[in-house]
């Protein structure tokens, strides 16, 4: 079995590239990113929780949907990047948490899984299904969203990551929308 992705893959790209997935500047990220946002059903969250932040280009336009956000990342390079963006959204907070071996304790009404379930390896996944399980409020919001083409260096694929929480579907969650784009897929399940 593969292992998960360590925290030394990403500093290093981070330290070669600010913007490794060009966030910031990709017509196609922007697109996923307001796919992403307008999938939200609720105007505004309670409690949200975005595990890998990376350098906060998501963070910030979910920041405007909660009143509070706590944003993981296991890259210290990104995480400063993302404090940077954010730092005039006070409803947002950070913390350097290496999913599943670290996990916030708190309970959410929102998790989002947006492009890092695919750096997990399939034990890593599934011990992060049951965090997100036992932390994710009843009738609370879980979004993930992957890019689906396979990455070499990547344990698992989007689809992989998403096909794990679809077999949860009547046992923990509800599916709300699944949408397949040409590079990415977005489902979101509500907790029963």
């Amino acid at each position: 079995m593969s292992a998960s992705l360590p925290p030394s893959y990403f500093e290093r790209l981070y330290a070669a590239d600010p913007d490794p997935w060009k966030f910031e500047t990709s017509k196609y990220e922007a697109q996923k990113y307001a796919a992403t946002i307008a999938a939200l059903p609720r105007a505004k969250y309670r409690s949200a929780l975005e595990i890998g932040g990376s350098i906060g280009v998501l963070t910030e336009k979910l920041a405007l949907r909660c009143q509070s956000l706590l944003s993981i990342d296991v890259s210290e390079q990104a995480q400063g990047r993302a404090k940077e963006r954010c730092h005039y959204l006070p409803q947002v907070d950070f913390k350097i948490m290496q999913v599943p071996h670290q996990y916030p304790q708190q309970n959410f009404d929102l998790i989002v899984v947006s492009e890092v379930g695919y750096y997990l390896n399939w034990e890593d996944l599934r011990k992060a299904q049951q965090h997100i399980a036992r932390t994710l409020e009843p009738q609370g919001h879980l979004l993930l969203v992957h890019w689906t083409p396979k990455a070499q260096d990547y344990p698992l694929t989007g689809d992989e990551v998403h096909q794990a929480f679809w077999q949860q579907v009547s046992t923990i969650f509800r599916p709300l929308v699944s949408q397949r784009e040409e590079r990415y897929r977005l489902d979101l399940f509500e907790r029963l």
